[in-house]
């Protein structure tokens, strides 16, 4: 269950940007909200660890920013739900949510699930994302300039709609390559719903951070999380930034190809639509 600390007064709330980080306890979701923090925004902590989520609504509350933190294991999509019935129920706008928690490269090439039965990268990099987006539409439209980010990557790998699953073929950068695609191609097909009153923007950071994810891989890194974290605030911060843009780094450039194929984002929505039980869009 979601555990709220200390959520900000109706003062709070309407004096400072809020801003929701999945996956904030660490890597880059930590660094961006220790810099948003800096910047006086109220941040919505999230991650698995009470421990290290304190840490970081402690190291935000020594400065101009506040926070709270939210514990939710993105394996089940029951805690998904929970999480964005708590944030629903304690802030009556949300200006800011950046879709970052994630799984990542780490391990063999065995195939995990999620609780819900779906491969573990698909359910934990795009469809908590997917889920707690939608849930949270409400509170998104009271911001006066709201702003959804999905931190993909650019290891993408395309979608077969007869195996979404991986039950053949399976290997952990196919399918961390299909979660970062299905990311983008959601980007693009909630950019097109929302309109220009939201700005929808998916994003590479930076390749191959020295973060944790990346170390455990066994993987070297190739840039640092700073890095990273610059781009995601660009996102943030820019103004009149658009909407419906795949960046990579502080630069729109072009996806994998089948993000803009309008058939496959259609039969993606149908497939996530089915997945968690119909969510209205």
């Amino acid at each position: 269950m979601p555990e709220p600390q200390e959520p900000p007064t109706a003062e709070e709330q309407h004096g400072r940007r809020i801003v929701l980080i999945t996956g904030s306890t660490g890597g880059l979701g930590r660094d961006v909200a220790l810099r948003l923090g800096e910047r006086g925004a109220h941040v919505i902590v999230h991650g698995r660890s009470r421990e290290r989520g304190m840490q970081v609504v402690e190291e935000i509350g020594r400065g101009p920013g506040s926070a709270g933190f939210y514990q939710a294991d993105f394996t089940s999509l029951a805690g998904v739900r929970k999480l964005a019935e708590a944030v629903l129920r304690d802030h009556d706008r949300l200006d800011v949510l950046i879709n970052n928690a994630g799984t990542g490269l780490s391990g063999d090439d065995e195939r995990w699930l999620s609780r819900d039965g779906h491969e573990l990268s698909f359910a934990v990099n795009y469809l908590s994302g997917f889920l707690l987006t939608h849930m949270l539409l409400p509170i998104l439209r009271e911001s006066l300039a709201p702003r959804i980010i999905n931190v993909a990557s650019g290891a993408q790998a395309p979608i077969d709609f007869d195996d979404v699953m991986l039950e053949r073929g399976y290997t952990r950068s196919r399918g961390y390559g299909q979660s970062k695609l299905a990311q983008v191609m959601f980007t693009f097909d909630l950019s097109r719903k929302l309109g220009e009153d939201f700005e929808v923007n998916a994003i590479d950071p930076a390749t191959l951070m020295d973060t944790t994810m990346v170390r455990s891989a066994g993987v070297r890194p190739r840039s640092r999380v700073e890095e990273g974290t610059d781009a995601v605030l660009n996102l943030v911060l820019r103004p009149d930034l658009g909407t419906g843009q795949y960046f990579d780094g502080l630069r729109p450039t072009r996806a994998h190809e089948q993000a803009y194929d309008e058939e496959a984002r259609a039969k993606l929505r149908a497939l996530s639509e089915d997945l968690v039980q119909r969510v209205v869009w």
